[in-house]
């Protein structure tokens, strides 16, 4: 079940709501936020929900016995152990497969193990456990008394299969209380039309491009088509996973929770440390809280703290070589900017800082996109111009076909269009109030239309 599925939109989560605001007790909605978070996550893949149950309540467990024994060996072995069980379980289902291939091929062996199948936002939810457990243990966050409500937390499903990555100490107070009234309605109606109409209509139609381009045989494809392809995924996975953040943001506040932003603007950045302060903001802080500081920061070790962070971040993504080589990528490009471009970077223009910084990224996007190393290589040959075969007929006739999406879509990657409602709303406020229920009635019907007619693209994130 997904969030642009027909299924949830007018089933799912009208159901939901219906039965969450009936509820006038915080406990009887916590329960029914709950039953409905595990009917979320268990709909399409009932007996892995065990894997998920498991890991909470193995941290559970853990947190109570670091918060009886702190300062003692219980505290660090409970802290150890759940660590251990935890990332235990996401290495099992995760990677298990990609070593024993790996395994078979250096060695000459013929292990015939193929991997588990992948439990649905074991990456997301696994952090979410992980940074509770070590919060208590740093008596940032106090160990929840109550199974139920440390479970609601792990399992909510705005935010369980794709992020953002929520921690414990921001919702704390809201799983003991919370209210919510029609103005907080309001913004989740409008957070979540937002997200849909990037991944309905910007995301999907994006992906389309990218599909005709990159997806298939790219034999008999150009340079030019090798590049616009790639391009359009840049596009795609922006809206796909900043639309996905959004709605679960506005799902949040149908339920009286504040989750983090998780996206601000990251192709307007001017560096690539900039990007990845402004892309997927809730994995760069886990790692950044939970990883490069504990190991040093900028105190101690700056270069070496880098490579961990950005191998271990790669390898996050997914059980694949070209992840590896993407997250070296951007250990490399953050060491270089530390180390020598920030020396300089001032004094150049800021419009070739955009071009330099979304020139890495897109390229960056190469590695992330083909996880098979031989489709890789077959890219770059064609996109240097190696490939004598190519044609551009087809890179044309998509750049034809989508000019006018492909520009709105180039300006919403800026703040252009909220800046602009801005001013209305400041401006004309009378005009601003018709027109923003007009206009997400209309985003809604849209949408609900291209849900009917296409065949739909799941969310790329669900599957890291």
């Amino acid at each position: 079940m997904v969030f642009s599925g027909l299924l949830f939109l007018c089933l799912f989560l009208p159901i939901t709501l219906l039965l969450y605001n009936l509820s006038r007790n915080i406990t009887y909605k916590n329960i029914i936020l709950l039953a409905a978070s595990l009917v979320f996550y268990g709909w399409g893949e009932p007996l892995l929900i065990l894997v998920m149950l498991a890991s909470a309540l193995t941290a559970f467990i853990c947190s109570h016995i670091i918060d009886k024994n702190r300062g003692r060996a219980a505290a660090k072995a409970a802290l150890a152990a759940a660590a251990v069980i935890c990332i235990g379980f996401l290495a099992v289902f995760k990677y298990a497969g990609f070593f024993v291939s790996n395994i078979n091929l250096l060695f000459g062996t013929s292990i015939g193990f193929t991997g588990f199948s992948l439990p649905l936002g074991i990456s997301f939810y696994t952090f979410q456990i992980l940074s509770y457990t070590v919060d208590v243990y740093r008596g940032d966050a106090e160990a929840q008394p109550h199974f139920y409500k440390f479970l609601l937390y792990v399992t909510m499903f705005p935010q369980l299969v794709a992020g953002p990555i929520v921690r414990y100490v921001d919702i704390e107070s809201r799983i003991n209380c919370r209210r919510t009234d029609w103005a907080d309605f309001e913004q989740g109606v409008i957070r979540f039309s937002q997200g849909l109409l990037k991944k309905v209509i910007l995301a999907n139609s994006a992906g389309s491009i990218v599909d005709s381009l990159i997806g298939g045989n790219l034999n008999s494809l150009s340079a030019a088509g090798a590049w616009l392809g790639i391009l359009m995924f840049t596009l795609q996975i922006y809206f796909d996973f900043s639309g996905y953040s959004d709605m679960a943001i506005g799902l949040g506040y149908f339920f009286g929770f504040r989750f983090k932003e998780n996206f601000d603007y990251p192709y307007t950045s001017k560096s690539i440390t900039e990007f990845w302060r402004r892309w997927h903001i809730s994995l760069g802080s886990f790692f950044r809280d939970y990883v490069y500081i504990p190991l040093g920061g900028n105190r101690r070790h700056q270069l070496f703290n880098i490579a961990v962070v950005w191998f271990l971040t790669g390898f996050w993504h997914g059980a694949s070589w070209n992840f590896v080589l993407w997250g070296v990528y951007y250990g490399v490009w953050l060491i270089l900017e530390k180390k020598l471009i920030f020396r300089f970077i001032d004094r150049i223009p800021t419009v070739l800082r955009l071009l330099y910084t979304n020139a890495v990224v897109v390229v960056g996007w190469i590695l992330f996109y083909f996880t098979d190393m031989s489709r890789l290589k077959s890219f770059l040959i064609v996109a240097l111009g190696r490939n004598l075969n190519g044609t551009s007929l087809l890179a044309l006739d998509s750049l034809k076909s989508n000019v006018w999406i492909i520009v709105v879509m180039v300006l919403a990657c800026t703040p252009i269009f909220k800046k602009l409602f801005i001013l209305l709303r400041d401006k004309c406020p009378k005009i601003y109030s018709a027109v923003l229920p007009i206009s997400v009635i209309v985003v809604m019907l849209i949408c609900f239309t291209m849900l009917v007619k296409q065949s739909y693209n799941p969310f790329l994130y669900f599957r890291f």
